[in-house]
């Protein structure tokens, strides 16, 4: 484990530099801070910014010359006091242009925002849309244009929204600011039109520079359209600190937390039996253990669907419900030996009812996920394991109070569904550098791929060796891994991101705390459920 952190730690650092050191001393040539150190700025000192989607576009666009981190930052950050979504283009990233990834990260720190109330916080600083991929940005309902409709929603659900122009701000990108409830601009570096002068030239023949166009002065003294000019990117950002330090007070969700303890494990000793064969059974109660407050565990239905372990405790003060896959070969109430990681019937019968308990009571659930899916078979089917893993996924599915998922080691098949994968909404997704996603196995993919293949080509009267067959196979695999690394997952928003176990605890409570923030539960329904 900590051999994968360090080499993914040395990795970020590298997505960090963005467009690189040549890039950022163009910006700072310019007068311009880079998207980082606006954020480092604007933050409370000593404070955490936990960032959202770093790992996002990873070795994705590779013929474009790569976008790390999809050109724009995004995260959660405490802001006079108040906590924050930030969303803050990278210009030394193709000049901050929306990669199809862009949109997608920026819908979700919107997301993110709209969920948990969170006051947003634009450093705009964007050449727009990346042209050549245009046909996967602009139209669809989760493209560029999405944006614009969700300022309008947060706008309308009383969440402060304030935005800085900061450098380029063109075409449509030009509506997210100017859609916030306040609009600073910086002169000199900034600004904001529907069109840039060359376009204006070639459309309608009129000469204009670009500063006169839609420049800091323009749309304070003119035009109206921006509501503060700023001198420089410092005084830009002191002054959102200034507007964010007014913001009136905000209600809550209200839910439960006490003086924090302690927990039990150390992380190294919640780490002692993590194996690293992600086949190995373990006992998921030590990494329980390693993240809850000392001696507030209380588990619910202990004896019964023992490959899921449920229960009531407290992270960092907070209450919340835990469903966590028990990994360990356990004894079933027959006297039959369960595999661990697999989610038999009584254990996603225990799980239904027990999100049902937690939505009663307003409890946040964190899902711990280490599954390999529903346990198959003629006496799994006869028993009726497709009714019992609906029940568990429509209480998932209508869960209202807020859902954390972590993964931390498999997660794979309807198991992902059904512990609350992305497709489930959970208010913040995690993966562990252990993480593994993916329809089946990589080993079982591949030999069920291999024997698909293999008999094609014998069909079409191809002799195959041994050889070839393990070529075939090996192929497979070797494609299959590379879809089920973490970092493939990241890199496509199916996480948040990648955490390290010791920074595990702090996202949970920092998840809450957001959560606490949106006082809007809405009533817990589940339609028709199996019974």
């Amino acid at each position: 484990m900590q051999q994968m952190l360090d080499s993914l730690q040395k990795k970020e650092e590298q997505i960090k530099q963005g467009g690189g050191a040549n890039r950022i001393e163009k910006e700072h040539k310019k007068g311009k801070m880079t998207a980082r150190e606006r954020i480092t700025l604007l933050l409370d000192e000593n404070t955490d910014f936990q960032e959202i989607g770093l790992w996002a576009a990873y070795e994705m666009y590779q013929e474009e010359g790569g976008c790390p981190s999809a050109g724009v930052v995004t995260g959660i950050g405490t802001v006079c006091g108040k906590t924050c979504m930030i969303v803050a283009n990278d210009a030394t990233v193709k000049a901050g242009a929306w990669f199809p990834m862009t949109a997608k990260k920026n819908l979700r720190a919107q997301e993110i925002a709209i969920e948990n109330h969170l006051p947003i916080i634009y450093l705009v600083d964007s050449a727009g849309v990346y042209l050549p991929m245009q046909d996967e940005i602009f139209p669809d309902k989760e493209h560029f244009g999405r944006i614009f409709r969700n300022n309008a929603v947060i706008s309308a659900k009383g969440i402060p929204q304030i935005a800085a122009i900061m450098g380029s701000c063109v075409a449509g990108g030009a509506y997210l600011p100017i859609m916030s409830d306040e609009a600073l601009i910086v002169d000199g570096t900034g600004s904001v039109f529907l069109a840039g002068s060359y376009l204006v030239k070639a459309a309608i023949g009129e000469k204009v520079d670009n500063e006169t166009l839609g420049g800091a002065t323009t749309h304070t003294e003119i035009s109206g359209v921006t509501d503060y000019k700023m001198k420089n990117d410092t005084e830009c950002i002191l002054t959102i600190r200034n507007l964010v330090d007014n913001l009136g007070p905000r209600q809550t969700a209200g839910f439960n937390r006490k003086k924090a303890v302690e927990p039990e494990f150390s992380i190294s000793e919640m780490m002692k039996d993590f194996p690293d064969d992600r086949t190995k059974p373990y006992d998921m109660m030590s990494v329980i253990k390693g993240l809850i407050d000392g001696g507030s565990f209380t588990e619910y239905k202990k004896g019964y669907g023992q490959t899921l372990i449920t229960g009531y405790a407290r992270i960092d003060g907070w209450s919340v419900g835990i469903v966590a896959n028990q990994r360990k070969i356990v004894k079933s109430k027959t006297g039959e030996m369960q595999i661990g990681g697999v989610i038999y019937s009584d254990s996603a019968d225990k799980a239904a009812r027990f999100i049902m308990n937690c939505n009663q009571k307003k409890v946040p659930i964190l899902f711990l996920q280490d599954v390999t899916g529903f346990m198959i078979g003629k006496r799994s089917e006869h028993g009726g394991i497709i009714k019992d893993g609906a029940k568990m996924v429509n209480a998932v599915a209508n869960s209202t109070v807020p859902k954390i998922t972590v993964i931390v080691g498999n997660s794979y098949g309807a198991g992902n569904y059904a512990m609350c994968g992305k497709a489930y909404d959970p208010r913040f997704i995690y993966a562990w550098p252990s993480a593994q996603i993916a329809v089946m196995g990589g080993t079982q993919a591949a030999k069920v791929l291999t024997q698909i293949q293999v008999s094609a080509l014998e069909k079409k009267g191809k002799e195959l060796s041994d050889d070839d067959k393990a070529a075939i196979l090996e192929k497979i695999k070797s494609r299959y891994d590379e879809q089920t690394d973490v970092r493939y997952a990241a890199a496509r928003l199916w996480v948040d991101g990648i955490i390290s176990p010791e920074d595990t605890r702090s996202r949970i409570s920092k998840a809450i705390e957001c959560a606490n923030h949106n006082p809007e539960l809405p009533e817990f329904k589940t339609g028709v459920l199996q019974v």
